[in-house]
């Protein structure tokens, strides 16, 4: 564990426009970060169209705050959890999601992805490892 600091994961589990929820999980998560905790966030259910591509948010009249994501690695977030599953069951893969990057600093600063395709297993035990989940 970094600095043996505490485990965060914020799960993410709406749209991400409709409500607030997507958008209070990111902004927690980026204060969070802003302090050096070690946060991590997953994406189940309705919560995987926050990371899809080309999300076009005029006709609702509300701000895109998908681009935000990409910016996640500048604040040492490069845990990104998605399930497979809720992927499949809404029509969706990977290739329907953004590219976000981190760059490793352990490994010459190289660009490595930041989202993690996992099986809704391997979620939960994501999920039992932590010291705190937060669901959003």
């Amino acid at each position: 564990m970094e600095n043996d600091a505490k485990r965060f994961l914020y799960v993410n589990r709406k749209a991400p426009y409709g409500t607030i929820y997507a958008l209070e999980s990111l902004e927690v998560v980026l204060i969070g970060a802003a302090f050096e905790q070690n946060v991590s966030l997953a994406f189940l259910d309705d919560g995987v169209f926050q990371l899809t591509k080309g999300q076009d948010t005029q006709g609702i009249g509300v701000k895109n705050f998908s681009p935000t994501y990409r910016a996640l690695g500048d604040y040492d977030v490069n845990k990104l959890y998605v399930e497979k599953e809720s992927l499949e069951e809404r029509g969706l893969s990977v290739d329907d999601l953004q590219e976000i990057t981190y760059e490793d600093e352990d490994d010459d600063w190289e660009e490595k992805p930041s989202i993690n395709i996992v099986s809704r297993s391997e979620m939960a035990d994501i999920m039992a490892n932590q010291d705190v989940v937060l669901s959003f």
